[in-house]
């Protein structure tokens, strides 16, 4: 197991997926699914569409994330032993 994983899995609502962990936030209307992947050590950030509706989750650019969700995941990193700043690297 990789402690960065358990880590994250200690905060609120992060949950464990294989080599990734995930946590799900909503927010002004949007809701989110924000994934931490270990083996390529990045963070991708999806937006979910309401659950009524037609849609997928489709991944999305981390400018059109609210800015105090982003500062959350990098809280959420640190404090798991993971450098924040892999929540700013473009894939």
């Amino acid at each position: 197991m990789d402690d960065r994983l358990d880590a994250l899995t200690a905060r609120e609502g992060w949950r464990r997926e294989g080599d990734a962990a995930r946590v799900h936030y909503r927010g002004e209307g949007d809701q989110y699914s924000i994934e931490y992947y270990v083996p390529s050590d990045c963070v991708v950030y999806w937006k979910v569409p309401p659950a009524d509706g037609p849609e997928t989750a489709v991944p999305v650019g981390r400018e059109t994330v609210p800015t105090p969700l982003r500062e959350r995941i990098r809280m959420d990193l640190d404090a798991a032993g993971v450098d924040p700043e892999v929540e700013r690297r473009q894939l």
